[in-house]
């Protein structure tokens, strides 16, 4: 018998990552923030970072607890096209910045922010 292996539905979040959001919820005085995918970009699609309140949440929506106070939440429409990502955070010389690694891609663009499904 062949063991197929699934991709998880919720992406993978590194500890760097998890810090940086931390942060950044801490610094927008927020509970939550949003990630998601929307129209846009030079490549077809953008990925979307906001802040949203509790109250604003679907439940259709997947959270993810960053730590006891802060979540990273995901919509609906989004979390087909984040399947197996993985969010990083990076930092070197020439800066830093949020890295998003996404199977589901077939395309992006130099800007990091574009990409295409």
């Amino acid at each position: 018998m062949e063991i197929q292996e699934t991709m998880s539905m919720l992406p993978n979040i590194t500890d760097s990552a998890k810090t940086h959001l931390i942060k950044m919820a801490e610094k927008a005085d927020a509970t939550n923030i949003h990630f998601g995918v929307k129209g846009g970009g030079c490549a077809g699609f953008k990925y979307d970072w906001t802040t949203i309140e509790t109250d604003k949440i679907d439940p259709k929506d997947e959270v993810v607890k960053l730590n006891e106070t802060k979540s990273l939440v995901i919509d609906n429409f989004s979390l087909f096209y984040l399947m197996g990502c993985t969010i990083d955070y990076k930092e070197d010389f020439a800066g830093s910045q949020i890295v998003i690694e996404n199977p589901q891609a077939t395309s992006s663009c130099g800007c990091g922010e574009s990409v295409g499904f």
